[in-house]
């Protein structure tokens, strides 16, 4: 993907990967020129469109902002039909938006096994469990339509692939930092097909640099 238009981007997020990975991940893919910005919080809090973050700014080639704009999937859409990440037919983009969806709602899950009481962590942890697990049944299924060839859609990177490893890099990379068991958890529900989804991934050329920084998600879910 390449980027036709000379707009240039600014991700305000917190300096960790969480919602704006994949933001960052899709914008670098496309060869967008992008920046990144950590505001103090809560002290920034008001001054974003929501209250909260992440939020991207865009600008134009003169350097002026032509658009702020607030959720992490409003953006991320927006970019997915600008740059291509998505296709035009609109029965497809639905196919690939509800792949993003199913891995939205299952990230809302890690969330509540995150921060639930000590009484009710066994009750959502085994149901996050059993998310996952279908998860990884469903897209994989989507993945073997598609001839198994690491990819949701067509032969290149599309919103679905940045969203399906973006997950699963949370879940190895932040998850690991309050449960050094979930990228074990992880790496015994990977199938085949999942494995090479990430792979092609991380072997994206204009991904190459920027992965450079950051550690294998198959590299750490085997841990």
């Amino acid at each position: 993907m390449s980027s036709a238009s000379k707009s240039s981007y600014v991700v305000r997020y917190f300096p960790i990967k969480g919602l704006a990975e994949p933001i960052r991940i899709m914008l670098t893919a496309a060869n967008a020129e992008w920046s990144e910005e950590n505001p103090e919080w809560p002290q920034k809090k008001d001054e974003q469109p929501h209250g909260r973050m992440p939020v991207l700014i865009e600008k134009n080639a003169e350097g002026e902002v032509e658009m702020v704009v607030a959720e992490s999937t409003a953006i991320l859409r927006y970019l997915a039909r600008k740059y291509g990440f998505i296709p035009a037919d609109i029965k497809e983009a639905a196919y690939q938006e509800q792949i993003a969806d199913f891995i939205n709602d299952i990230q809302t899950g890690f969330h509540m096994r995150r921060y639930v009481s000590e009484e009710k962590k066994e009750e959502i942890v085994s149901r996050f469990d059993k998310m996952l697990d279908k998860m990884f049944e469903v897209n994989t299924e989507h993945l073997r339509k598609n001839g198994s060839n690491g990819h949701f859609h067509g032969d290149k990177l599309s919103y679905a692939d940045i969203m399906a490893y973006s997950f699963i890099q949370h879940l190895c990379v932040d998850g690991a930092a309050f449960d050094e068991a979930i990228p074990s958890v992880v790496s015994s529900k990977l199938t085949p097909e999942y494995v090479k989804l990430i792979t092609a991934v991380e072997a994206d050329p204009l991904l190459q640099k920027y992965m450079e920084d950051t550690q294998s998600v198959l590299k750490v879910a085997s841990q």
